[in-house]
């Protein structure tokens, strides 16, 4: 097995696949990366058996077709070292030893059989196919797994869901106490309505990888696994079996009362007001009246508190909130207008976080958080 290949092309995709090894593999093989030539290309694949990343680099020449595993962390190490250059990698094959040539000398690894490596199973003709644009998936991601949870109990919670229709794609996160749901208009289904599951790690993979652009993203899943193609990476991920609650039902529909206020004011009182709050529970009140709005938290144990009053836009009855702050502080940073919206009911009930006059016309975003007791 012989090649050359691009040195800053390998080694940007290596660490790009890379990041899907896990710190504690099943197997110890599963912290190697491997590595097929064939047919004037290089496929690095990299998995932890629920997730395998794939990615392809045209080779400056192909010698000798074949297939080595590598240990991820001495082949990425090498490989940030050297300046851009063309790098030959001449492997033994029979004795697994892999010898990198550089303009200027030579390093020998030992790798392993490319037979021993485990190879994730390749999804069934029964599956769903979809066409969508890089930029909306991430976009997608982005807004909402922040929300998701890391429960062990229930690991459908650690999961976004994407459901799929005529009129719109709908990504959704929540570990019960927020909630996200971002629709995109410009993207639809031709051929019915389909929901897909998606863990954390897979879609943490996507976020770190997929570019910000038009460019077409290919995808395919069935009850078992889904699978994402784009550019030059390919990545198939397990799915979590369950069903996703029904998040319909927690969004209230009727929130007379509404709150329009500059995000970063908030943001910046909130940080401050949030130092005074309980440790243990982070409660900090919000005090609504006509044209303003007053933040404060108290821990009565330290003795300590602190109260900021800020101006707003709202008019009604005084209503008064208890909101967890660093949930109030997460959905602020992932909202980009100016200002935002408050919307609420009654104390008891979920409150809203909207954008106030978003440009994304495509988009809508909308928060949940859950009340807590004042």
């Amino acid at each position: 097995m012989k090649f050359i290949v691009s040195s800053n092309i390998l080694s940007n995709r290596l660490q790009a696949v890379s990041k899907v090894i896990s710190g504690k593999p099943v197997q110890p093989i599963l912290n190697n990366i491997l590595l097929v030539a064939s047919e004037g290309m290089l496929y690095a694949m990299a998995s932890d058996k629920e997730t395998t990343m794939e990615a392809k680099i045209e080779l400056d020449s192909l010698e000798e077709e074949g297939k080595i595993t590598i240990p991820a962390k001495i082949l990425l190490d090498i490989l940030k070292e050297f300046p851009e250059q063309p790098l030959t990698f001449d492997i033994n094959i029979s004795t697994n030893e892999v010898k990198i040539i550089s303009e200027k000398g030579e390093f020998s690894v030992a790798g392993e059989n490319a037979d021993d490596y485990p190879i994730q199973t390749a999804l069934s003709d029964d599956r769903t196919e979809m066409t969508s644009k890089c930029g909306l998936m991430l976009d997608g991601i982005s807004k909402t797994i922040f929300a998701t949870a890391s429960d062990v109990l229930r690991p459908v919670m650690n999961c976004i869901l994407i459901e799929m229709n005529e009129d719109n794609f709908t990504f959704v996160a929540s570990d019960a106490h927020k909630l996200v749901r971002y629709k995109r208009f410009d993207a639809k289904s031709e051929t019915g309505q389909f929901t897909l599951i998606l863990p954390k790690k897979p879609a943490i993979m996507l976020k770190n990888i997929l570019p910000k652009d038009e460019s077409e993203l290919r995808f395919s899943f069935n009850d078992k696994m889904a699978c994402f193609i784009f550019g030059d990476y390919k990545m198939t991920s397990t799915l979590v079996e369950g069903r996703f609650p029904n998040y319909n039902s927690v969004i209230p529909k009727d929130n007379p009362k509404k709150v329009i206020i500059d995000k970063k004011e908030l943001n910046d009182a909130l940080r401050r007001v949030s130092v005074m709050a309980n440790q243990a529970s982070n409660l900090v009140k919000f005090e609504i009246t006509d044209g303003k709005i007053v933040v404060s938290a108290q821990d009565v144990d330290y003795s300590m508190s602190g109260h900021e009053a800020l101006t707003c836009q709202y008019e009604g009855e005084e209503i008064a909130i208890g909101l967890k702050s660093p949930f109030v502080l997460e959905i602020l940073s992932n909202i980009e207008t100016a200002n935002i919206v408050l919307e609420m009911s009654v104390p008891t009930r979920p409150s809203l976080f909207l954008p106030f006059e978003s440009e994304d016309l495509n988009g809508d975003l909308l928060m949940l958080l859950m009340p807590m007791m004042v």
